[in-house]
């Protein structure tokens, strides 16, 4: 593989979710699929690469890239809501031939408090999570301004010093 491509491509990002079709002189072509990159301690630059090769009907597990729509449509996040991601990445088992670039959350209606479950989501066509439960992806949190208790007055609150009074000795 030429080292400038496979530099180029590491740096895209989501290189171990890319599926490759790898050409081998005197064979055919093969699909594969990074399983795993070795770097170089000092200078952070790639010395080995694992590929596994895959059929176009295998079933694996691989993490796919959560990406978030609609921020500005979401009544949560105008208010001053803060979006807090849980997973930016969920493991799926996917065909091979169908990997998904990226699964997509929409944020439209979402207000303050609520949570996006992997329920929410819908996922390409024979495509699941690897995980069984209903977990959260996502939440809309209250900005730090509205935490606090409406019952909080602005009067400074009283202090009581203990202690020995001066006249006392």
């Amino acid at each position: 593989m030429n080292f400038n491509v496979l530099l180029k491509t590491l740096r895209e990002g989501r290189f171990l979710s890319k599926l490759f079709n790898l050409k081998v002189e005197g064979h055919d072509d093969v699909r594969v699929i990074c399983r795993g990159v070795e770097r170089d301690k000092v200078k952070d630059l790639p010395t080995h690469v694992d590929f596994l090769r895959l059929h176009r009907n295998t079933r694996i597990n691989i993490f796919i890239h959560v990406e978030f729509i609609n921020e500005d449509k979401a009544p949560g996040i105008k208010k001053g809501g803060v979006l807090v991601v849980t997973r930016p990445e969920v493991e799926l088992n996917v065909v091979a031939g169908d990997i998904p670039e990226k699964i997509v959350v929409d944020l439209a209606g979402k207000g303050v408090g609520d949570v996006i479950h992997i329920s929410d989501v819908t996922l390409p066509e024979g495509t699941k999570p690897t995980i069984e439960r209903d977990f959260i992806i996502a939440s809309i949190s209250a900005p730090s301004g509205l935490r606090g208790s409406d019952d909080e007055s602005d009067a400074t609150p009283e202090t009581e010093v203990i202690g020995e009074a001066k006249g006392d000795a």
